[in-house]
């Protein structure tokens, strides 16, 4: 089942579908100009109070856009 977060970017979605976005995503990984970042959230944990992080999907990590004019 695909679910759409906030900014219309699918979430939950398998490999050969359009990549999975966290909510702490900015993009998709290796998408130009952009970077993996700590979890603001959990702090690179991976985990708040014992469950998986919302914001970064237990991973620890985000993608952030890098750079900016």
């Amino acid at each position: 089942m695909t679910k759409t977060d906030a900014q219309g970017a699918k979430t939950g979605t398998s490999p050969t579908d359009s990549p999975v976005l966290n909510p702490g995503d900015e993009a998709a990984r290796g998408t130009t100009g952009t970077g993996e970042d700590v979890c603001p959230d959990c702090h690179g944990k991976g985990r708040i109070d014992g469950a998986p992080c919302a914001t970064c999907g237990g991973s620890g990590t985000v993608i952030r856009a890098v750079g900016g004019a």
